[in-house]
């Protein structure tokens, strides 16, 4: 490696309100220019606005930093990542999404952390906002304390059921390149798959307790807008989750776990959210959850994680689907109904 550090920006449309400009300007102003050698790697992922010449420009003013990488093809953010991931040259990688941002100091901190530690994965807090600011907005926690240090099975447990965001942490390059470590293509969600995975193969991880990353709220993004399509992607990326860990041996230690998380991904979250976010929800759609669960995990509703971390509402109303799928969904749109009309 001839980099300390490789910043991986996948990029799509965004060159509307000054959004992209604002996070390379974060990036390009990081307190470890002339400390450390770092590249900032921006992918266009095929963006059908000015995204790339904006880009252009950012790498012909800062040369010694910005490398453009155009997608001939949309390949969505996994796509995008693993275009980056190729190239990368840094001892340590790092990732952003291109309508956010960063403090100053965010990449010094969190490499010193991992100088003063030993870590090989280092990640923060982060602070949301709804406008281009560098005052903390409302700050969210992202990981735990229980959950840092050297990584035993016991903290590995708890970072795959609870990895938190990949875009808040660098990541030893060693460990991806040794472990082929890489994410989905072509489906959102890329990072319900690769966060839990990648968790298990660090062996210490440490925290900056600072929001250091602003998460940038706007109507546009993924996850206000739903649809079948986007929930079919977190149900792909539930099974590419469940088909790495089978493959790569983790079933059996680590089952429990990656019970209650396909659970969730594949089930408990896009039912939820295909029932109160698509306009004409179908009964087959919401059957099919449920057949796909248990065809992977017949029991999964006595899991203990299931039965800790799902709410009771939610176990309620899976319980009814369990007996029967037209009943649990005529009572669910008729709630809904009725919200709307008190509403």
């Amino acid at each position: 490696m001839s980099k300390k550090l490789s910043i991986i920006v996948p990029v799509y449309n965004m060159a509307t309100e000054g959004k992209l400009n604002y996070c390379l300007d974060s990036l390009v102003g990081q307190t470890i220019r002339g400390l450390y050698d770092y590249e900032i790697l921006c992918v266009d992922d095929a963006s059908t606005d000015d995204s790339l010449e904006i880009l252009l420009d950012y790498q012909k003013r800062y040369p010694e930093l910005v490398c453009v990488i155009p997608n001939p093809v949309n390949l969505r953010q996994g796509g995008a990542k693993n275009a980056g991931l190729r190239v990368a040259q840094g001892e340590w990688i790092g990732f952003i999404d291109s309508d956010d941002w960063v403090s100053p100091d965010y990449y010094e901190k969190l490499l010193k952390k991992a100088e003063a530690t030993g870590a090989d994965l280092v990640g923060c807090d982060y602070s949301l906002v709804d406008h281009h600011t560098f005052e903390v907005g409302k700050v969210i926690v992202n990981n735990t304390p229980d959950q840092t240090g050297d990584l035993t099975k016991e903290k590995h447990e708890r970072l795959f059921m609870r990895p938190g965001s990949m875009v808040l942490k660098i990541y030893k390059h060693s460990v991806i390149r040794e472990n082929h470590l890489d994410f989905p293509e072509h489906i959102f969600y890329e990072d319900n798959c690769a966060g839990p995975l990648w968790s298990l193969y660090f062996r210490r991880f440490e925290r900056v307790e600072e929001p250091l990353y602003y998460y940038y709220q706007h109507a546009v993004s993924t996850v206000h807008h739903i649809t079948e399509e986007k929930c079919r992607d977190r149900m792909k990326a539930a099974e590419l989750l469940y088909t790495e860990c089978e493959n790569r041996g983790f079933l059996a230690e680590y089952r429990e776990q990656i019970e209650y998380r396909f659970t969730e991904l594949y089930y408990v979250i896009t039912l939820f959210s295909y029932l109160s976010g698509v306009e004409k929800p179908k009964l087959s759609f919401v059957k099919e959850l449920r057949e796909g669960t248990e065809r992977h995990f017949p029991e999964f509703d006595r899991n203990k994680y299931y039965l800790e971390y799902t709410g009771p509402e939610e176990r309620k109303f899976i319980a009814m689907q369990k007996k029967s799928d037209l009943r649990c969904y005529l009572y669910y749109r008729i709630r809904q109904f009725v919200w709307k009309l008190r509403a």
